[in-house]
């Protein structure tokens, strides 16, 4: 049966393609976080009228204008129910996400961190990820875990080795400090703090997260807080149960500091001076800046989020590391007298976990269209596709 299924569905492909040009890419986000994981991706391709992008949310279909609000007013959105039965070239997703396409798709699965968290899903997976047609690493470290715990083979052809298209930014002097903060309304010379907890129950925002945001005010920094997408969701599982937004908004106005916006972090990031958190993907992806990191220790949410320990030991090894608010200030104080130390443990961390910073887009876009039977078109010079020792 499997046979007759996927023999109908390359004849459809292969009647398409003779027919036209046009391919049809759908992406489904679980967050809007997920989206700007595979936005670079479709930004870099709008220009080409030969792809249709379209845009769903399988897990959360009543919020498909939430999750896609920074896609803009032109992005077409797609029911769920509806995509089941259109015929797409390509899936395209950060999560592990896998609705019915009921005419097939070739499905491409990019991650959408580093930290390291639920390990067995994401890093060392207990199960095969032999049905994905390719698999966008962002470091090396990553693939090889696939493949020692056998979820991939060690000669698989859907294993890329790609980078991290969405931190391209913080590299190619895409984002400038001064202008992020003066649209922003904040005084460029003023010292920048950026606090960017991780979602849980156990998360240190749940821990200390007000009491630490009120002391880094008192001691003259201007806060600006950075909240996981799920730290908005009210379920007790992601957030603890609390309105953060709605809590921490009259605090930091009444400190100076704001909120940020946009579920991408990476434009706040360039603009921080100090980076303070406690286990999250943020954390790992500030160290491209090679900018002081504080951790906080949070022994409960890396036993609870089953944290991988390799990136318990690389987050201690770049970071300075604190168990309160208080030491958490103090910390801050000396990272801005001496910003230089740990300098080369972050940059040791940071080649170990993003390959090729800054060139990650092209090598995704020549993916996507090398999976959709596509010739790039002229004016796209990106990098050639590269795959890891030992890959085909």
């Amino acid at each position: 049966m499997r046979f007759v299924v996927n023999l109908t569905r390359e004849t459809d492909r292969r009647l398409a393609h003779w027919r036209s040009n046009a391919r049809a890419v759908l992406v489904n986000s679980r967050t809007a976080m997920n989206y700007a994981v595979v936005r670079p991706i479709c930004e870099a391709m709008r220009g080409d009228e030969r792809v249709d992008f379209y845009f769903t949310s399988s897990e959360e279909p009543a919020k498909l204008g939430q999750v896609y609000a920074e896609a803009g007013s032109a992005a077409r959105l797609i029911h769920p129910r509806r995509a089941m039965f259109k015929r797409f070239d390509a899936y395209l997703t950060a999560d592990l996400l896998w609705p019915k396409l009921l005419r097939g798709a070739r499905r491409i699965m990019m991650f959408h961190g580093v930290a390291g968290k639920y390990a067995n899903v994401y890093d060392s997976p207990d199960r095969s990820m032999r049905d994905w047609d390719r698999l966008f690493f962002i470091n090396e470290q990553r693939l090889q875990n696939f493949i020692k715990s056998g979820a991939i083979d060690g000669n698989s052809h859907a294993a890329r080795l790609v980078g991290y298209p969405k931190l391209d930014c913080l590299v190619d002097g895409t984002l400038s400090r001064e202008a992020l903060l003066e649209s922003l309304g904040v005084d460029p010379s003023r010292r920048i703090v950026l606090y960017a907890p991780t979602w849980s129950p156990y998360s240190s925002l749940n821990a200390m997260g007000e009491g630490l945001i009120k002391r880094l005010c008192a001691a003259g920094f201007v806060v600006i807080v950075k909240l996981h997408d799920r730290s908005r969701d009210l379920q007790y599982i992601h957030s603890g149960g609390v309105d953060w937004a709605a809590r921490l908004q009259p605090l930091l106005r009444a400190g100076g500091g704001l909120l940020a916006e946009t579920s991408d972090a990476s434009p706040y990031l360039a603009a921080a001076d100090v980076l303070v958190t406690d286990h999250s993907s943020v954390g790992f992806e500030y160290l491209l800046l090679d900018r002081p990191l504080i951790r906080i220790e949070m022994p409960e949410l890396i036993a609870a989020t089953n944290i991988h320990p390799d990136y318990v030991a690389m987050m201690a090894e770049a970071a300075t590391s604190v168990c309160t608010a208080e030491e958490a200030v103090r910390a801050v104080e000396r990272a801005f007298d001496d910003p230089a130390k740990k300098s080369a443990a972050r940059r040791a961390v940071a080649s170990k976990l993003f390959y090729k910073p800054g060139t990650a887009t092209g090598r995704a876009v020549r993916e996507l269209y090398e999976a959709i039977d596509l010739e790039p078109l002229p004016a796209y010079h990106f990098a050639a596709p590269a795959l890891s020792a030992g890959i085909e």
